[in-house]
């Protein structure tokens, strides 16, 4: 298990995997992390969908609208988040505060799955540009199901470079208040 800094200095986003397969325990796994991920009343307003093997390679047509995202053809695995919000006690909470947490809540699933995944030796890249009517319809999923984000899963093609991170100063995006 890799130490926590180190961690986050190693997950980026990887455009590029080898034909190492993903298997089926490595993606339950993750997605076990992943819900361990805290949210707002605690809804988790979530729902995750692994999709491996040729089933993948089928499912990337629903990340490359517009030409975009031709990488994802050669990707081994893909975990998709669909949004559901269910619970009452979120929607009450909604009605009083005008606040929806939900984009917060799945933000931090995200987090936890790829964080989970490049602890276990396993590349992601999160994809916002995605077909949702295709999505749901490959899924089984009710049409105006909402897919917020695709998750890209697989091992990264050999060689592929670990990046520094490009950040702003910390003094620009940091201000203790004392």
């Amino acid at each position: 298990m890799m130490e926590l800094e180190q961690l986050f200095l190693k997950r980026q986003s990887t455009r590029k995997y080898c034909d190492k397969p993903v298997t089926d325990e490595e993606l339950e796994k993750i997605c076990r992390m992943g819900a361990l991920a805290p949210s707002a009343k605690n809804s988790q307003p979530w729902k995750m969908f692994a999709v491996n093997g040729e089933k993948a390679k089928e499912f990337a047509p629903c990340v490359q609208m517009f030409g975009a995202n031709k990488w994802t053809s050669a990707c081994p695995a893909f975990i998709a988040i669909e949004l559901n919000r269910g619970k009452l006690a979120e929607k009450i909470s909604e009605i009083y505060t005008f606040a929806d947490f939900s984009g917060n809540d799945i933000g931090l699933l995200t987090a936890y799955i790829t964080l989970a995944a490049e602890d276990m030796g396993l590349q992601t890249c999160i994809l916002g540009i995605r077909d949702e009517k295709k999505i749901a319809k490959f899924l089984g999923e009710p049409e105006g199901s909402k897919f917020p984000l695709v998750i890209a899963v697989g091992h990264a093609e050999e060689g592929y470079p670990v990046r520094t991170k490009d950040r702003k100063p910390f003094e620009d995006v940091f201000k203790l208040i004392k």
